[in-house]
């Protein structure tokens, strides 16, 4: 356990403010999500075992959150590369059987996107170039079913918490996000690039007892990968480090990380245990420094929308194409291919598109959340900031699914990895066809309550931090 002090001062209401009527109802929990046994990790193709050891713990964390008597809305963060839709769906199924529905438009699942977790059934199927064999995918398999019980029990004990709460939140900055797309006279390279867009906000909900004497949870999100480690050890990376530096400040209080738009930024420094403590701590210390200043009051209802969209692909290679690309020199592109030809020679069809759900929260008029699927570039949080209100507005990625990279069009005419070269590390038959985010924005706008379309020009956005100079 890594241990760095932090200050732990913990602001209570001031009288003015605890006069104020309580609206909401809130209970978290946590859980560890630790497997006990071997398992492949997801996130670097160049790993060929299952995990050494555990380098530190995994966890889920569940935010239940009610306003007066509508339905309950909740928020999960889980330390994994990617949890996909086919567990969320199987989440809500058994939540409604055990008699706890949760509306599927009011269920947020937020994956950490740590690169040191163990792989699930679908997500980044192809990562390896190569079938696992049997006796490593049951222990995929194994560990994708119990983390699914995990986040069933999980969400259970957090609506077993539920007590008058008040919910408040402010927005900070942290610093170790850069750009990875840097454009060389061979193409786009994964390197360092100083000059493009970055998002280093850091949004933070705060959720207290309706006397402001107990912090009941924290939640945050930050645009950038989780991927400081490349090491074969079960481990959080930066989020999970966060994660765990709140719950040594703040004991009894659950921690929720998250991750923005991050599909094109990555930690830097990286490749050191002590870079990603750095990471995590500087997360957590501005998380602390946030509470312990006067933060916005979020008033409720919580209006929860979700819409789902058709990402087309470029056009699908041919049967002879595929044969071609089956027999390509680079292993990853060949065992692609191979899969594509074996799903069309059993008379299947590949798919044109990909179904893609958009999710919009807005707390009254205080706070709108945007939740996309995907390792979406920055290029989408900067963007809808600048559409709505950027004071009022917090964008996620990496929630409720995470199929493929979601290039925003400027990514997508550059090219890349980000741009359409990593689709083959997924189970998608190609990159995506222009005009996706056209698509995605569109869908967005349309759920997005004109409260925080007319008031933005009202609202120029605020410096985000005092250290904001530093």
């Amino acid at each position: 356990m890594h241990k760095i002090i932090l200050p732990i001062l913990f602001s209570a209401l001031s009288p003015l403010m605890a006069q104020q009527a309580v609206g909401w109802q809130a209970g978290a929990a946590d859980v560890d999500i630790t497997p006990a046994y071997p398992v492949r990790l997801s996130g670097y193709r160049s790993r060929t075992t299952e995990h050494e050891k555990v380098a530190q713990r995994l966890h889920a964390n569940a935010l239940a959150l009610q306003w007066q008597d509508d339905a309950p809305a909740v928020i999960v963060t889980v330390d994994n590369f990617g949890v996909p839709a086919a567990v969320r769906a199987e989440v809500l199924k058994r939540l409604a059987a055990g008699g706890k529905t949760i509306a599927d438009e009011r269920f947020a699942l937020h994956s950490s996107h740590t690169h040191c977790a163990p792989m699930l059934k679908g997500v980044l199927p192809y990562q390896f170039a190569a079938d696992l064999p049997a006796d490593q995918q049951q222990q995929v398999e194994r560990y994708t079913e119990e983390l699914t019980v995990s986040i069933v029990k999980l969400i259970g004990a957090a609506l077993g918490k539920m007590e008058a709460a008040q919910l408040d939140w402010s927005v900070g900055k942290v610093f170790f996000a850069f750009n990875r797309r840097l454009k060389t006279a061979a193409g786009i390279q994964n390197a360092q690039n100083f000059s493009g867009p970055v998002d280093r906000a850091l949004p933070v909900l705060r959720v207290r007892s309706a006397d402001g004497k107990k912090l009941i949870a924290t939640h945050a999100s930050y645009a950038c990968q989780c991927s400081t480690l490349e090491i074969n050890e079960i481990h959080g990376d930066w989020a999970g480090l966060a994660h765990e530096e709140m719950g040594l400040r703040f004991p009894g209080s659950v921690c929720l990380i998250a991750i923005g738009c991050g599909g094109d930024q990555t930690p830097s420094p990286q490749r050191d245990i002590r870079f990603a403590i750095e990471h995590g701590v500087s997360v957590a210390k501005e998380i602390v420094r946030l509470i312990n200043r006067p933060m916005q009051a979020i008033s409720g209802p919580l209006n929860c929308a979700n819409k789902e969209v058709m990402l087309p692909f470029e056009k699908l290679p041919t049967m002879a194409e595929w044969k071609a690309k089956a027999a390509d020199k680079n292993p990853a592109v060949a065992y692609h291919a191979a899969k594509q030809l074996a799903l069309l020679e059993r008379g299947e069809k590949i798919a044109p598109a990909l179904p893609y759900t958009i999710q919009v929260w807005n707390y009254d008029d205080d706070l709108l959340t945007i939740n996309l699927p995907g390792e979406v570039v920055v290029d989408y949080s900067l963007r809808f900031k600048k559409e709505f209100d950027s004071v009022r507005t917090w964008v996620n990625g990496y929630t409720n699914d995470v199929p493929c990279y979601i290039p925003s069009q400027r990514v997508w005419d550059e090219g890349g990895f980000e741009g359409g070269d990593g689709m083959i590390y997924f189970d998608c038959p190609t990159r995506f066809a222009s005009g996706i985010e056209t698509i995605i924005a569109s869908a967005v706008r349309q759920l997005v309550p004109q409260e925080f379309i007319t008031r933005r020009m009202q609202n120029p956005p605020p410096p985000l931090a005092d250290e904001s100079k530093k």
